[in-house]
C-alpha cells in the first residue's frame, strides 16, 4: 500500500475470506469533531468484483470515511467491517491497497526499490517485472522518484497499491495527471482486478470517469448518503435534464429564479440550465419576454444529477440498495 497506510508483513487469516462476498461494510456510522457532525449515521456496502465512486462536494465526509475504512480513524458508533473483519486487521493483514493523494514517494530512492520495497512487506506479493506492466512503468526502474512526472509518480502509487493483490482497493482521484491514453490503460486495468474479486472504491473530481467506470455510485453530503445505485438510476432518480437555448442578454441571476433550476451557465448569448423541472423552466424561459431560439432539452449526465442531489433540489433516498 501506500505512503502512510502500509503496515507490517503478517501472514493471512487462516487464507479464506470471513466476508462472504463483501468487501467493506458501513452501517450506522457516526463521526464527530467535537460539534461538527461528519458523518450521520452512514451506511453502504462494496461488494467483492464491484467497482464504487464515492461522490460529494467539500466536506461531505468522503475523507472521513475513507480514514475510518482504512484504519486510520475510529467511529465514534457504528460498525464498520472490512473483509469481514474490522479495517485496521484486514489493513494489517495485506488485503486492502490504497493510492492516496497524500502518501508521499521516498525521496532519493529509484522506483525499482520502492516497488520491491513495497512487495516485501507482503506474504503473496505480485511480481517486479507484473507491476511494471500494470502500471505501465517499464523503463523507470532506474529513475528517482523526485524526477518522476506527476503522471509517472501517480502510476508508481498505482503499482504500489496492486503489490499484494488486495481483495480490497482504494483509489484516491486516481488519474490526477494522467493523460487521456494512460487513463483507459489504467480504468482497463481496475476492471480487471474487479473482475478477479477485488472490491474496489474510487473517488473522483471526473464525473465522466464514475459514469463511465462505476457499477455502482455513492452520493454522500453533510455526512449523508444522499443516494446510491448505477450510475443511470442515479441520474434517474434525480430528475434533471439540461436546457440549453440562445437567449440575447440573459443574466444568471435572473435564470436561476425561473422554476426548477439549480444551476446556470451563460457564455455571451449561449445558456444552459440545469433543471429539475423543465417544463416549468422552458415555460418561464419564454415569458422572459426575450427571443428564446436554438431550444434544446437533454437528459442530464451524472454531472447534472450530483449537483441536483447536493443542491438539496431532489428527493433524497438510496435508490436500488444492495
Amino acid at each position: 500500500m501506500c505512503a502512510g497506510v502500509t503496515r507490517a508483513k503478517t501472514g493471512g487469516m487462516n487464507g479464506h475470506d470471513a466476508d462472504g462476498g463483501e468487501a467493506a461494510v458501513f452501517e450506522e456510522v457516526v463521526k464527530r469533531y467535537g460539534q461538527v457532525v461528519a458523518l450521520d449515521r452512514l451506511g453502504f456496502r462494496v461488494e467483492r468484483g464491484e467497482v464504487v465512486a464515492l461522490l460529494g462536494p467539500n466536506g461531505a465526509g468522503k475523507s472521513t470515511a475513507v480514514d475510518i475504512l482504512l484504519g486510520l480513524r475510529a467511529p465514534d458508533s457504528g460498525r464498520v467491517r472490512v473483509l469481514g473483519v474490522p479495517p485496521a486487521r484486514a489493513v494489517a493483514s495485506g488485503r486492502v491497497g490504497g493510492m492516496l493523494q497524500r502518501g508521499g514517494l521516498p525521496a532519493g530512492a529509484r522506483v525499482g526499490e520502492v516497488l520491491d520495497l513495497a512487495r516485501a512487506l507482503y506474504p503473496e506479493a505480485r511480481g517486479r517485472e507484473e507491476l511494471l506492466d500494470l502500471a505501465d512503468l517499464a523503463g523507470l526502474t532506474g529513475r528517482r522518484v523526485e524526477t518522476l512526472s506527476g503522471g509517472q509518480a501517480q502510476r508508481l502509487r498505482f503499482a504500489l497499491a496492486l503489490a499484494g493483490r488486495p481483495r480490497l482497493l482504494f483509489l484516491d482521484e486516481p488519474t490526477v495527471g494522467l493523460d487521456v491514453e494512460v487513463r483507459r490503460h489504467f480504468w482497463a486495468i481496475v476492471r480487471a482486478v474487479a473482475a478477479d474479486g477485488t472490491g474496489v472504491l474510487f473517488t473522483t473530481h471526473y464525473l465522466e470517469e464514475a459514469d463511465a467506470n462505476a457499477d455502482r455510485v455513492l452520493v454522500l453530503d453533510r455526512g449523508r448518503l444522499l443516494r446510491q445505485g448505477t450510475p443511470s438510476a442515479v441520474r434517474a432518480a434525480a430528475s434533471a435534464r439540461v436546457v440549453r437555448c440562445t437567449l440575447a442578454g440573459a443574466t444568471p441571476d435572473r435564470l436561476r429564479r425561473l422554476p426548477g433550476v439549480v444551476d446556470v451557465v451563460v457564455h455571451g448569448d449561449d445558456v444552459t440550465i440545469r433543471s429539475t423541472d423543465a417544463d416549468r423552466t422552458v415555460g418561464a424561459l419564454y415569458a422572459l419576454g426575450s427571443e428564446v431560439r436554438d431550444l434544446l432539452v437533454t437528459g442530464a449526465g451524472l454531472e447534472d444529477a450530483f449537483l441536483v442531489l447536493t443542491r438539496g433540489e431532489a428527493p433524497v433516498g438510496e435508490g436500488d440498495r444492495r
